[in-house]
């Protein structure tokens, strides 16, 4: 990427570190305070650790300036962190954006099989969050999944939603293929 002094920059900002109270509060005040805004992010906590996805903007010298400070910033919060300047992400001008719901009593293979499914059709995953908790009466394992797809143009959506559920049919999921809301 070369050096545009006026052009906007962006930075994307992955970092994993022992959760504690404040550290998302720190995080975001030391990169605000460099200069730069945070444009989308994700966090979360993992078992007990605390994992950020983030992408920043800003000039070249702020986002220069992000980056020059991370060493420093992931010895003060203890966390490991990994940088990668990237560029604005492309509209997608043609398909439509879906979302997908998946509930069933957790095993392995679960996501990969989702993935697999999608992928085999040549849809993109934009976002997956998935989880699994202990049901409230019995204590066993249950999976959750939401998905955010780009479905493209052409995709017959009946056929396609006929597919899947017999796919999740097929592995004992409940899931909804239904548009996004926006």
């Amino acid at each position: 990427m070369t050096n545009q002094p006026n052009k906007t920059q962006y930075l994307v900002v992955s970092a994993l570190g022992e959760d504690r109270p404040g550290i998302v509060n720190e995080l975001t005040h030391q990169v605000s305070e460099l200069g730069t805004n945070i444009v989308d992010s994700r966090m979360t906590v993992l078992g007990g650790e605390f994992a950020v996805l983030m992408m920043v903007s800003g000039t070249w010298d702020t986002v220069a300036k992000v980056e020059s400070a991370l060493p420093g910033l992931q010895d003060q919060l203890g966390l490991t962190v990994i940088t990668r300047r990237t560029g604005e992400r492309e509209l997608e001008s043609s398909g439509l954006p879906y979302t997908v719901e998946v509930f069933a009593l957790d095993h392995p293979g679960i996501v990969h099989q989702l993935a697999g499914f999608f992928s085999g059709r040549g849809i993109n995953i934009q976002d997956l969050y998935t989880d699994s908790q202990p049901a409230a009466h019995t204590g066993s394992p249950v999976f959750t999944a939401s998905m955010t797809l780009h479905i493209p143009e052409g995709v017959h959506i009946a056929r396609l939603r006929e597919e899947f559920m017999d796919f999740c049919d097929g592995l004992n999921l409940d899931a909804v293929l239904e548009p996004a809301k926006r």
